[in-house]
């Protein structure tokens, strides 16, 4: 089975960590969503979505990405890394007019300075760290 992960990466580097962590332990492909807005899924059999939460959404160059790229009917998984909560939503009514089906998420806290966290330096600090990447390893390793 072939796997993707389309993330978007831009503020502390933590999906970024944890994609390629995925990467160096699973078959998966990683595509930068900013870097190849333009890269062709339709060969892939399962294609995830990673990114940090920003104002409750998934970075706006994943849901256009997805808006445009993402073939109908596909298989997909969601990973997201967060300051405050996780949040799939923005992405998921994407997925929904796309008629994609949504086989896992996966989230964990990552460093966020953004507005009044900046103040205190910064939350979740260390974030993702060993058990993060170890858990988001393992989570992909179950999807079939």
């Amino acid at each position: 089975m072939r796997k993707a992960i389309v993330y978007a990466s831009v503020h502390h580097g933590n999906t970024e960590k944890l994609v390629k962590g995925i990467a160096e332990e699973c078959q998966v492909d990683l595509i930068d969503a900013v870097k190849q807005p333009d890269a062709d899924l339709n060969s892939y059999d399962m294609i995830g979505f990673a990114s940090g939460i920003y104002f409750s959404k998934f970075h706006r160059s994943i849901l256009e990405f997805a808006e445009k790229n993402l073939p109908d009917d596909k298989k997909i998984f969601l990973i997201c890394t967060y300051g405050g909560s996780a949040n799939y939503k923005s992405i998921e009514r994407i997925l929904d007019k796309k008629h994609a089906s949504v086989v896992g998420k996966f989230g964990c806290k990552g460093y966020d300075t953004f507005g009044p966290f900046k103040l205190v330096g910064g939350i979740a600090k260390g974030h993702p760290n060993e058990e993060d990447m170890k858990n988001a390893v393992d989570f992909v390793k179950g999807l079939h």
